[in-house]
């Protein structure tokens, strides 16, 4: 069958299916059926596939049908630039997390050798975006999931992100990763920032999330409990005990549990919850109190 009409007819048969983005999903099967890029599949549309191409596009088809995300079948994933390996042991990496990363590093940037935890790293998206932009900083990545943080491994090495550059200084290795729960096993006020993008969906609100992400997604790294609220409880005070003084805590979140965030940020100093493109909160942020409050004494 031609490319053209192998397209369309993959086109028409997502459509069919239901499947969001149809046309989007139709090439982007296609190009890792044939491993292209998008130019390749409208320069040469009377490209005949063979049989083996075309049995595994189908085979990727019927996977996309049954509601798999298309990350999974390709298993890649586009986060800041970087090209991450994704599996169904990760959180498929987003575009709004972006916005995680783009609060840190004015923040970031103004320090000269920053040191970050990034709590519950999965594929390692957040870590080595920061990695990526932030030179000389140190980085300690966690997930209390052995297969997750075996992804987030091997996307640090593959992008060449685990080690400093030769001619920066100190040499060695900067990025770090840890099997463990939250900041479990950290240094005590060792961190300039915290950041995670922690499960932060109730189960109350299951049915409103989409079919694929409840179906294929592992469930806790997108379910934190009855409210949605459970592991961001646990994340504050941690984050608090791991965080230098002056030290800042930056954590994605949703717009159902934006003013409950605020109200356990309390006694935090400049708390910022800032939207995303669509104007939904989506991060938040706040700020370690530099001293801590002497107590005053009776008269």
């Amino acid at each position: 069958m031609p490319l053209r009409e192998a397209l369309q007819a993959a086109i028409a048969r997502l459509t069919a299916e239901h499947v969001p983005s149809p046309r989007l999903n139709a090439e982007t099967l296609l190009m890792f059926t044939l491993n292209c890029d998008r130019a390749h599949l409208y320069a040469h549309p009377e490209r005949e596939l063979t049989a083996e191409e075309q049995s595994r596009y189908e085979e990727a088809l019927t996977q996309r049908a049954k509601g798999v995300p298309a990350q999974y079948i390709t298993g890649h994933q586009e986060f800041w630039g970087l090209d991450l390996i994704v599996s169904p042991a990760v959180l498929i990496p987003r575009p709004e997390t972006e916005h995680l990363v783009e609060a840190v590093l004015p923040l970031a940037r103004s320090m000269k050798a920053p040191k970050i935890a990034d709590v519950g790293t999965g594929s390692g998206a957040i870590a080595l975006a920061l990695a990526k932009e932030l030179q000389n900083a140190e980085i300690h990545a966690t997930d209390n999931s052995p297969a997750a943080l075996e992804i987030a491994e091997a996307n640090a090495a593959r992008l060449q992100l685990e080690f400093r550059a030769p001619n920066l200084h100190p040499p060695g290795r900067r990025i770090f990763f840890h099997d463990t729960d939250l900041l479990r096993g950290l240094d005590s006020g060792a961190f300039d920032f915290v950041v995670s993008n922690p499960p932060y969906v109730g189960l109350a609100e299951e049915d409103e999330v989409q079919l694929e992400v409840r179906k294929f997604e592992p469930r806790n790294a997108v379910f934190a409990g009855p409210t949605g609220i459970e592991v961001i409880e646990r994340l504050i005070p941690a984050a608090r005990q791991a965080l230098k003084p002056g030290g800042y805590l930056v954590m994605e979140m949703s717009g159902t549990i934006a003013e409950r965030v605020r109200t356990l940020l309390a006694g935090w100093e400049d708390i910022t919850i800032s939207n995303d493109l669509q104007g939904i909160p989506r991060v938040a942020s706040a700020r370690k109190t530099l001293v801590n409050p002497v107590p005053r004494r009776n008269p």
